[in-house]
């Protein structure tokens, strides 16, 4: 049996919980306290939180906000959002963050992962790369919520910034994002196999079946936000995650 991380991915949106589709349509879910809450009764594996609200609006991040959530949090957080010097990076650590997931600053001062991996070690620094496929079919790296379009190739993006320091990729497919597709698993194989740090897939789960073929197209993890946040044909606002006993016989005993 393997055993591998399933992880919820949520958004704050000044100071609230929402969700996307596609980057964009952000709908109000509620507290994130209360959702921490909730996930730490679901005995979930790690929880990612995204400030997508600080760099479009060239803030940095809400610490004491942050402190607030680490406090209520039984399992490992990861942040990002607004972290754009060595400081910043720090002070998330010092509210008790395990990782810092770094994504518009990377594209402007790639030596911060140098320095930040040096200083608190690879293993606690994330490098999100969004990714959107355009008209023809062509992969496009973008970031600052998909406002920014850049032209260097995925592959070697992600290459130079695990040369850089990087201990792990969090991919999202912006095109599935929110949209219950399923991954893009060509996009994962594509880069999964051209790196040597895990790869965490993110964007349009919609079930364990999901996960499984992330993680069979070379995904070292997978993360998910509707998946965890809504419920039922109508979507209905409601913090769920799969029983530890769904994971271990339609995932981890498949792999």
């Amino acid at each position: 049996m393997r055993r591998v991380r399933v992880i919820p991915a949520l958004l704050l949106q000044d100071g609230g919980l929402v969700k996307t589709i596609c980057f964009s349509k952000a709908n109000y879910i509620g507290d994130p306290i209360n959702a921490v809450r909730i996930f730490n009764d679901k005995e979930v594996d790690e929880l990612v939180i995204l400030d997508i609200s600080a760099t479009p609006n060239k803030r940095r991040p809400n610490f004491n906000a942050l402190e607030d959530m680490v406090s209520e949090a039984f399992m490992p957080l990861a942040y990002g959002g607004g972290l754009k010097t060595l400081d910043d990076i720090k002070r998330a650590f010092d509210c008790g963050i395990e990782k810092v997931v770094l994504n518009s600053i990377t594209h402007e001062s790639p030596e911060l992962i140098t320095e930040a991996a040096r200083i608190f070690g690879n293993q606690s620094i994330v490098v999100a790369v969004d990714v959107k496929l355009g008209l023809w079919g062509k992969y496009k790296l973008v970031s600052n919520s998909r406002q920014t379009k850049h032209k260097e190739d995925i592959v070697s993006y992600c290459q130079r910034m695990e040369s850089a320091g990087a201990g792990e990729i969090m991919l999202t497919a912006v095109h599935h994002e929110g949209t219950f597709k399923g991954y893009d698993t060509k996009l994962i194989n594509a880069l999964s196999h051209q790196i040597n740090i895990p790869l965490v897939a993110n964007g349009g789960a919609r079930n364990i079946e999901d996960f499984k073929e992330a993680i069979d197209a070379g995904a070292s993890a997978v993360a998910a936000g509707s998946r965890f946040v809504y419920t039922g044909r109508e979507n209905g606002i409601m913090i769920n995650y799969p029983k530890q006993e769904e994971l271990k016989t339609q995932l981890f005993e498949k792999l």
